[in-house]
Order: C-alpha cells, then sequence, then structure tokens
C-alpha cells in the first residue's frame, strides 16, 4: 500500500482542471488529494482514500471554506532584465513614442539591453528572484523565462546563465528559452547579426543545454519572416523547439512559418487572421495571448480571443512579464481575459494552467490536478471560484504547494 505524505481535504471546491463534458475545469466538492512525495496519488473522496492508501502518517491541510487548483503555467516571460523602464511607461500615460524619445527617455528593447548589459550575473539573479517570488505567491508554480536583452553572444549567454540560477535557488520550475532574435543591436549590421544567432550563439545554446525552445521577435520593424525563418530551423537542427512571436504589431507572414516549421507555441496574436488561426489550431500549436500586456501598452488592436477558440485554437494565457509589462500575477492576467476578452473564468483558468503546459509541452506532468503528476497546487482563501475574477487585483493565495512540498506566504 503506498504512502500518503500529505492530505488536502475538506475544499469548499476542488478544481482539477480535467475537462468533463461541458465542465472545462473539473469542479469537484466533498473530495480530498492525497499527495506522495512529489506527486499526487490520488483526488477522490477522504475514506475511499483511506481504504486504498496508508494515510496514518500523513500531514494534514485542512482547506475549510477554500478553493483549491493547479499551480499557474506562466508560458511566456522576460524574467531576467537589468534596470527599471519605469520613466517610459509614466511619460506614455500622456505622450506618444516620438516625444518620449525627444525627451531623451531611454526606451524600448534597446534601453533595457543597456542596462541588462551593465549588471552582473549575481545582480540579475536577486532582481529576478525578487519577481520569482511575487510570481509563486501569486500561484505560479512553472515559469517560462526567455533571454533577449544581452543581444550578444556572451550576454545572452549571461541571462541563461541566471535562469540556471534560478531554478537552483527557487522553488519555481523555470523553463529557458532563447530568444537572441529579439531585436538587433545598434553595434552589428542586421544580416550579420542574423549569421551570429545563427552560426554561433544556437550552436553554444545547444551544446551547453541551455535553453529548450528556440523563440524569434517576427514582427515589423524586427525579424522579417525569411530571417525568423532560418533562425528557428537552425535551433531546430540541433533540438531546440520552436517558438514564436508574431503579429504583435503587424502580419508579415509568421503564421505561415510557425506552421511550416511545427512550433509549439504562436504568441501575440493581435494582428492574425481568422483563416490563420484556422492553420494554427489544425497544426496542434497553442496560441499564447497576453492581456496584461494588450493593457499596459495601450494596444490599439487588441487580439481577440473569441475568435480564436471559434476557430479551434487552444489558448493559453501569459503574463509577458517584462520591463514594459510589469505584472507577476496569472490572477490579474485572468480578470482581464475575463472582463476585456470574454474569457468565461473556468476557460481563463484553464488558460492559465492547463493551456500554459501545453505551450510548453509539459502537460504530461502538470497544469491540471490528477494522479501522477506533479503535487503543484494553489490554495485560494475564497468562498466560490468566481471571487478569482471578481476581486480585481486582490490576492487570493494562502497556501502554495510545489513538488509536494508546502509553502505559507508568511513563513518562506
Amino acid at each position: 500500500m503506498n504512502n500518503a505524505s500529505l492530505l488536502i481535504t475538506n475544499a469548499t471546491e476542488v478544481l482539477t482542471c480535467i475537462p468533463s463534458g461541458k465542465d472545462l475545469i473539473g469542479r469537484k466538492k466533498s473530495v480530498a488529494i492525497a499527495i506522495t512525495g512529489e506527486k499526487i496519488l490520488a483526488v477522490g473522496p477522504l475514506e475511499e482514500i483511506k481504504k486504498q492508501f496508508d494515510t496514518s502518517s500523513a500531514k494534514i491541510i485542512d482547506a475549510v471554506g477554500k478553493i483549491v487548483t493547479p499551480g499557474f503555467v506562466d508560458c511566456h516571460t522576460h524574467l531576467i532584465f537589468g534596470g527599471s523602464r519605469v520613466q517610459e511607461y509614466a511619460a506614455r500615460m500622456t505622450m506618444n513614442a516620438a516625444e518620449v524619445k525627444k525627451l531623451g527617455i531611454p526606451s524600448g528593447i534597446i534601453a533595457t539591453m543597456q542596462m541588462t548589459r551593465k549588471e552582473t550575473v549575481e545582480q540579475l539573479t536577486a532582481s529576478a528572484s525578487e519577481r520569482l517570488q511575487g510570481m509563486f505567491f501569486s500561484g505560479t508554480t512553472t515559469v517560462e523565462s526567455k533571454s533577449g536583452y544581452g543581444l550578444s553572444t556572451a550576454e545572452e549567454i549571461k541571462m541563461l546563465e541566471v535562469n540556471r540560477r534560478l531554478q537552483a535557488t527557487q522553488p519555481v520550475d523555470i523553463i529557458s528559452t532563447f530568444l537572441g532574435a529579439h531585436d538587433f543591436p545598434p553595434e552589428l549590421p542586421r544580416e550579420k547579426y542574423v549569421d551570429l544567432i545563427i552560426n554561433e550563439m544556437i550552436p553554444r545554446v545547444a551544446r551547453e543545454k541551455l535553453a529548450e525552445f528556440n523563440d524569434v521577435y517576427c514582427d515589423e520593424g524586427y525579424y522579417s519572416a525569411e530571417q525568423s525563418r532560418l533562425i528557428l530551423e537552425a535551433g531546430k537542427k540541433v533540438g531546440l523547439k520552436p517558438k514564436i512571436h508574431l503579429d504583435g504589431y503587424a502580419n508579415i507572414g509568421g503564421a505561415k512559418i510557425a506552421v511550416e516549421l511545427g512550433a509549439v507555441s504562436a504568441d501575440h496574436l493581435n494582428y492574425t487572421t481568422c483563416l490563420e488561426m484556422r492553420q494554427l489550431a489544425q497544426a496542434g500549436i497553442v496560441g499564447v495571448v497576453m492581456p496584461a500586456l494588450d493593457f499596459a501598452v495601450g494596444h490599439q488592436k487588441p487580439f481577440e480571443a473569441r475568435a480564436m477558440m471559434d476557430e479551434g485554437m487552444t489558448l493559453a494565457l501569459a503574463t509577458d512579464l517584462c520591463p514594459g509589462c510589469w505584472t507577476e500575477s496569472m490572477q490579474i492576467v485572468m480578470q482581464l481575459a475575463c472582463r476585456l476578452y470574454k474569457f468565461s473564468p473556468a476557460e481563463a483558468l484553464y488558460a492559465a494552467t492547463m493551456g500554459g503546459a501545453k505551450a510548453l509541452q509539459l502537460e504530461s506532468d502538470r497544469g491540471s490536478l490528477e494522479p501522477g503528476k506533479l503535487a503543484d497546487i494553489q490554495i485560494w482563501n475564497l468562498p466560490t471560484f468566481e471571487d478569482v475574477i471578481y476581486r480585481i487585483g486582490h490576492n487570493a493565495v494562502e497556501i502554495m504547494i510545489k513538488r509536494g512540498k508546502v509553502y505559507r506566504k508568511d513563513k518562506f
């Protein structure tokens, strides 16, 4: 008989995020969760669990009056960066980009590149750790973290090394993505930098096993469709799975590349056509949408989530945490998704858990509460599930469980 090391009992509801019929998030009442080590042992009535497993030495979490859900999987972030662009952000409340530039306020990716290059691995690790702690105690248990503010071989490797350090020192799982193709450094001609990415950066990242994914910013003013294809193909040849930023500010053909190369996810999608949405859906490519980013930049063409769902796409929600969209809370992302993009609360939770897991090809071991999966769990101090999108800006998390280990915010 297997021994349970931890039991969660008496929750008002357990939201398994296992779809069944019309219930997208598998809402269950009067069930307990048994955990052994890092994994979920069982989800079901407590008496049945006690009959099947030895619970005599299990620690008990009494979740009476609370809601239990899987941990969030935040599948698109720029977690690591130096400095702050708060002056730019504040100025853009009343000014356009040209007016901000005229004032001499550093702005955009290149401004962050300059600040990031000035910081050491230790400094970047310290600042990212603070953000990561905020994410964890807002419910996130897995975070995808991109490079992309180094824009040279040494500086991109430095950012990926920070990911390794974060993984070793924080409870959150870090999934590393190489995004050398985020912008172009001012010191090199564009074609020369593309060549550097393909022939130096990607081989080194793969050789040193610094990332799982290879991403590119395919958009007007950034990487062309052909440049994006070459970069993603180079990554695939050495085992880096393709992801792609596309159609954020213009449609330059990124969706076609995503389909042809079998991208794991296509992210942003503001200018994606319905036909392209259908093609992405048919190819099994997860669409990653980021309501907080559209909100932070005051996007003139917000993405069309319902159109994507109508075309059959699987959607994931992500924070897009970065210097231009500094939010650590997937709960706020869910709130924006529901109010501004017509997600139902259930659709938002599924997209923030299983959707995110699928966008990282991790759905086999996380994103839902079922036997055999990681015990990545959050417990909300809320009377109903729907309160999470009703209480705007409120952090509902009371207890986090990561790989079976319990964390209380006041004791972390």
